[in-house]
């Protein structure tokens, strides 16, 4: 005869305390069953959380690097050098600021040929320290379309004095989404035009044109 341990019956099996008795096979099979389910649930309970988690890394991340309509890069470009390097290309004196105010960034410096419209156009792109975005374009022998262009469609407005200068402004803060033009000036040079373009104060728009100096 085997021996009787406390918690089993005559034949070694445990005993329910809820039952008073053993389990049944039944009962046995019933019991592994639920186990079996329960970990299956909390197994996918789990997987779903990780999953959730996963999916709002992503949206965060999209949040942060891509949905920025109106984001501008501060990653520094030697503008000076590069007009330097494009003044050789061009016959009339590129438009290019002496110096920035302390805190504004040129991100971008170009002279693009090539255009589909003919026109040679120097460009350049600064943030200002408010982080507002100031865009200068100076197109050789421009003609009005490419005007437009650069001042995305918007009438022109008055004739407005800044920096001692007549420019034509061109008005679009008012606009649902006016993007990186949101206010313009324009003026003729010799031999070229100039628009000055951005989502900048009207403060550094003037800070821009004092630090262009020389135009007439």
């Amino acid at each position: 005869m085997s021996p009787r341990y406390p918690g089993t019956d005559d034949a070694g099996r445990p005993v329910v305390a809820e039952l008073g008795r053993a389990e049944t096979p039944g009962e046995i099979a019933d019991r592994k069953a639920a186990a079996r389910s329960e970990r299956r649930r909390n197994q996918t309970a789990f997987n779903l959380g990780v999953a959730l988690v996963a999916s709002l890394a992503i949206v965060a991340f999209l949040v942060v690097v891509v949905v920025r309509p109106n984001a501008v890069d501060r990653e520094p470009v030697d503008y000076a050098a590069v007009a330097a390097d494009a003044q050789g290309a061009v016959d009339v004196p590129l438009v290019v600021p002496a110096s920035l105010p302390e805190g504004w960034v040129a991100n971008r410096a170009q002279l693009r040929t090539g255009a589909a419209d003919g026109v040679v156009t120097w460009s350049m792109g600064i943030v200002t320290a408010d982080e507002g975005y100031l865009a200068i374009d100076q197109g050789v022998d421009a003609n009005a379309s490419w005007v437009a262009e650069r001042v995305d469609g918007a009438a022109a407005g008055p004739v407005i004095r800044v920096g001692g200068l007549d420019w034509t402004s061109y008005d679009r803060r008012d606009a649902a989404d006016p993007g990186n033009v949101a206010f313009a000036l324009a003026r003729e040079l010799d031999g070229s035009t100039l628009v000055l373009s951005g989502t900048a104060s009207d403060e550094e728009f003037a800070a821009l044109i004092d630090s262009l100096g020389g135009l007439e």
